[in-house]
């Protein structure tokens, strides 16, 4: 057989295809487009080209604690408010003092106090009421201590005014209905410091001077006064 015959015979034969070495550029290419791409993990961190998802899933997340922490405070000066009810009635004015002291804010506030009204566990009629009541019933007071006094309270003026009418317009008989309680304790006091004593605890309680000086007079006079004896029978 001719040389030429010998490489006309190789050029016949089948390529050798290597079992192991490199594969060529497009074999690897067609078997990459053919495997499909695995997704990520929704647990694997986010790609650095999309910055946006993080910060809106974080900024998402301090919303929500905010709002939880506000309820919380809502809720918690709401009860210490209540307790506070529990002991002593308050006016509007001084619920808002008192829930100012805890850092809410204006609108938190006057959220619960809302409520405090809607519920009537705050009412500034009934608070003035009792004040007239306990001026008048147990103090002994007159008009002008029991303005100042629900004043101090944060009572509005037409609302005070409204309680006080319900009281009238008798200091003096108030003022002579206390001297005369006062007088028979003053006992053993000459008459100057007697009066003197009674005329300043009838101005406390709010008596005009006037007022305070004709009850004491009065009161001291009849305390003074013998008692009357019946007639004896031997």
């Amino acid at each position: 057989m001719t040389p030429e015959d010998d490489r006309g015979e190789a050029d016949a034969l089948a390529p050798v295809i290597p079992l192991f070495g490199e594969r060529s550029a497009a074999s690897a290419s067609s078997r990459e487009e053919s495997v499909p791409r695995v997704r990520r993990p929704f647990f694997a961190p986010a790609p650095d080209d999309a910055p946006d998802a993080e910060v809106l899933g974080a900024s998402h997340e301090v919303d929500v604690d905010s709002e939880t922490d506000k309820a919380a405070a809502v809720q918690a000066a709401s009860d210490a408010m209540l307790r506070k009810l529990r002991s002593r009635s308050l006016s509007e004015r001084e619920a808002r003092t008192f829930l100012a002291q805890r850092d809410l804010s204006r609108d938190a506030v006057e959220e619960i106090v809302a409520d405090f009204l809607r519920l009537s566990y705050l009412d500034d009629a009934a608070l003035a009421e009792q004040l007239v009541h306990v001026g008048v019933s147990r103090k002994g007071e007159g008009r002008v201590a029991i303005a100042q006094a629900m004043a101090r309270r944060g009572v509005p003026r037409d609302v005070a005014d409204a309680a006080l009418d319900a009281v009238g317009d008798d200091d003096a008989e108030r003022a002579l209905e206390f001297a005369r309680r006062k007088a028979m304790s003053i006992g053993g006091r000459d008459d100057d410091a007697a009066l003197r004593r009674l005329v300043g605890q009838l101005a406390r309680r709010g008596y005009p001077s006037s007022v305070a000086m004709t009850a004491a007079r009065q009161a001291l006079a009849e305390a003074r006064r013998p008692a009357v004896r019946g007639p004896r029978f031997d």
